[in-house]
This record gives structure tokens, C-alpha cells and sequence, in this order.
């Protein structure tokens, strides 16, 4: 992978002067900004079929704004766009590493995540994201509880279940995916509050599969739907199903990752004493899916929070916390998808946003509707430079990558 930031290596002998690329089209000219100085974008190059990069800046009276753009023309049939992650739920890698190996022409950062648990001495954070999952139309996992989230404080409104993402009918949209799953024992239905979560809901049973990797799953019965930080419950039960039969149980969270065709079934509170019924040899189904509010299935998702609907800020964004951010973007009618990453070079007078500015800037770039992705020293755009390997577009605030849960993929023969 090449570390190389900063501007496209390609040399132009005509290059419209701060080009604005809206909707896929150019219009000379800045355009004026809702946070600032005009926004001036250039450099706009075509980096495969239907995927555009180029940058862009303007000035707040904190300093300047430098941002990273992709414009993905998804009614091109020759691009689509998934979920890129590290092979298990509970790891991380950077987003170079995420794109190269899957060879996308580009992506950005993507879910919140669980970076750290100092509120829980000897606990493991997971590296798990905090939204559903859905890669290549396969559920990976479900949203953990409101309360138990990383990242900004979400507008009234929003839950942990909020995604954007891109439909078998090749349209982008914002949506919310909804967990249902269930246990089928000889004691009943027990429905199922988690898939692959790093946090259970109080009282509840979640399903871990292959898919968690050998991440601890002590995490999960740490803190409350309300309170991230409370202490880690001590009523907990684990069963292995495989091929639908139990086979072992344990008092514990485990960790070693999940045999293909296993799923164990970890509780808390009322979901271990659910689960302590259950004995060797007895019959458990377990089934589950993500299911949206919007027109057919998503074949890709990832979570976050609503900034922008119908090209207005939402209510009640935060105005103060001033970061580094990403964003990914929808617009003409959910046939274009913007993907977006501020610039985290220190000195020269540059800057970050609110998230209120934020939403601003995602609908001044022509978004119609836009989600808020996990930010800061994990805010990485990258694209493939030329085919020749996979290149960091923007400075990350950290000084380099931050390994990261997911992150979109751009994919489009070069």
C-alpha cells in the first residue's frame, strides 16, 4: 500500500477552474456554502466507471475546511458498492487494508465503534461496530442498545439501528434494520435480542456465529440499554448448538470463535436463566434476519446517524463539538452516493465541523439525505491510484490509520 496524501498524481493539461461536480455533471464556478466561504472543489478525476474523486475547501471563522469527495453514479451497471470488514465482526484493520484486499477503487471509514473500555477493567473492547451489518446481502449483525453506543450524542429521533445503504435495486437510502431472530427450544420461542453485538440488552439472548471471530464475548453483558458504563452483569449462561442440538453450556462468556455450523447463544439476567433450562442433547433452531422499513431487502448497510432529510439539516444536530468527520450521502433520487472525508492535517489553519455543519456541507454537495459515520483520528478516505495500489487520500487527525470495524467499498472495473 502506498502512503502517499494529498492530490491525485495525475497531471492535467486542462482542468476547469474549482469545477463543481453536482449530480455527476460539472458546473463552473464556487458555490455558496451554508457554514462558510464559498465551497471551491477541484481536482475532480474520473477513477473508474461511474466513480468520481476530487477534493474541495472553504473557510469558517475557525480556519479552513478540506474535504475529500467521491460521487458514485450507482445507475452505471458496472459499479456497486458493499460492506468491507476484516473477515469477523469483533476486529480491525485500516481502510487501505479493508479496500486493497478486496480490490475497490476507493472507500471511506465506516460505523461507529468499540474502541476502548475503561469503564470495564480486564474487559476487552471488541472492535465490533454499533449499527447492523449487511454485507454482500448477508446479515453480520445487529445494533446494540441505544444506550451502549460510541460516538456523538444522536439527534432525537435516531436509534442505533439507523443505516444507509444500497438495495438490490441498485438505489441508496436511509433505512432502519430491525433484529428478528429466535431461539425454537423444547421450553418455547424465545426471541432473541443480538446477533454478533458487542452489547446485549438487559434480560436478553443473542446468537453469535462464525461470523464474531475469537473475540471475547464478556463485552456483551457489560453495562445496560441505558448506561454503557455500569458494571458488567454477573448472571450469565452460554450454549453451544450445533447442528441443532445443544453441546455444551458454561456459566461464562466465552471466546475461540464459533465453529461453521454452531451458534451459541449467550444470555443475561432472565435470557441465562431462559438458557440454564435447556440440556445436552435437546433440540435448539435458531433463526434470525435484519428487516428494514423500506422497499425490498439491502444488499449492502452500514449504520450511523441521519444528518440531512430531503436536503435539510435534521433537528436537533449538536452546533458545538468541533471534529474531523466522514459522511456518506444520497442523492438524485438514490441513483448517486457521496462519500465524504474531511482532511485531518494539523496547522495551516485547518478544521473540522459540528455535526450541524456537517449536515450543511453534505446537502450544499448535492445530498438529499446523509448519514453521520464514525469520525476523528478514524475519519480515511482512500482510492486505487491507477491501479497500482491503494492510496490514502486524506491526512488522518492520528498521523496514520486508525484500524477500523468497516468501511464502504467502491468497486468498478478500472
Amino acid at each position: 500500500m502506498k502512503q502517499r496524501f494529498g492530490r491525485v498524481r495525475v497531471v492535467l493539461t486542462v482542468l476547469v477552474a474549482w469545477g463543481v461536480l453536482a449530480g455527476g455533471a460539472w458546473a463552473g464556478g464556487p458555490t455558496a456554502s451554508a457554514v462558510g466561504t464559498p465551497l471551491h472543489r477541484s481536482g475532480a478525476v474520473t477513477l473508474a466507471p461511474g466513480v468520481r474523486y476530487g477534493e474541495f475547501r472553504m473557510t469558517v471563522p475557525r480556519g479552513t475546511v478540506h474535504g475529500h469527495l467521491l460521487t458514485v453514479d450507482l445507475a452505471d451497471p458496472r459499479v456497486s458498492v458493499d460492506l468491507l470488514y476484516p473477515g469477523a465482526v469483533g476486529a480491525r484493520l485500516p481502510v487501505s487494508e479493508l479496500a486493497g484486499a478486496r480490490g475497490a477503487v476507493a472507500a471511506v471509514n465506516g460505523d461507529f465503534f468499540n474502541i476502548s473500555e475503561g469503564q470495564h477493567p480486564g474487559v476487552e473492547a471488541t472492535g465490533a461496530s454499533v449499527g447492523p451489518a449487511v454485507a454482500s446481502g448477508h446479515p453480520l449483525k445487529g445494533a446494540v442498545p441505544d444506550g451502549q453506543r460510541f460516538g456523538p450524542a444522536m439527534p432525537p429521533g435516531a436509534t442505533t439501528e439507523d443505516v444507509i445503504g444500497v438495495g438490490y435495486d441498485r438505489r441508496a437510502r436511509l433505512d432502519r434494520l430491525a433484529l428478528h431472530g429466535v431461539a425454537l427450544t423444547p421450553e418455547g420461542a424465545w426471541p432473541l435480542g443480538g446477533l454478533n453485538q458487542y452489547a446485549l440488552p438487559v434480560d436478553g439472548i443473542g446468537a453469535y456465529t462464525a461470523q464474531w471471530g475469537p473475540t471475547s464475548r464478556v463485552r456483551a453483558t457489560c453495562g445496560t440499554d441505558t448506561d454503557r458504563a455500569a458494571p458488567c452483569s454477573t448472571d450469565t449462561a452460554e450454549v453451544t448448538v450445533r447442528h441443532g442440538r445443544v453441546t455444551a453450556f458454561d456459566e461464562l462468556p466465552g471466546a475461540g470463535g464459533v465453529d461453521a455450523g454452531s451458534v451459541v447463544l449467550l444470555g443475561r439476567e432472565e435470557g441465562a436463566r431462559q438458557l440454564r433450562t435447556l440440556r445436552l442433547g435437546e433440540p435448539v433452531g435458531v433463526g434470525y434476519r435484519l428487516v428494514g422499513r423500506g422497499p425490498g431487502p439491502l444488499r449492502f448497510a452500514v449504520g450511523g446517524f441521519p444528518i440531512v432529510r430531503d436536503a435539510e439539516p435534521v433537528p436537533g444536530l449538536d452546533t458545538v463539538a468541533v471534529a474531523v468527520r466522514t459522511s456518506a450521502g444520497i442523492g438524485d433520487r438514490g441513483r448517486v452516493l457521496y462519500l465524504m472525508a474531511l482532511d485531518g492535517a494539523h496547522g495551516a489553519g485547518q478544521t473540522g465541523l459540528t455535526v450541524r455543519e456537517l449536515a450543511d456541507l453534505m446537502a450544499e454537495l448535492g445530498a438529499q439525505d446523509a448519514m453521520d459515520l464514525d469520525g476523528g483520528g478514524s475519519s480515511t478516505l482512500v482510492t486505487d491510484d491507477d491501479g497500482t495500489g491503494i492510496v490514502v487520500r486524506n491526512h488522518p487527525s492520528g498521523g496514520a490509520e486508525r484500524p477500523v470495524a468497516n468501511a464502504i467499498g467502491v468497486f468498478s472495473p478500472g
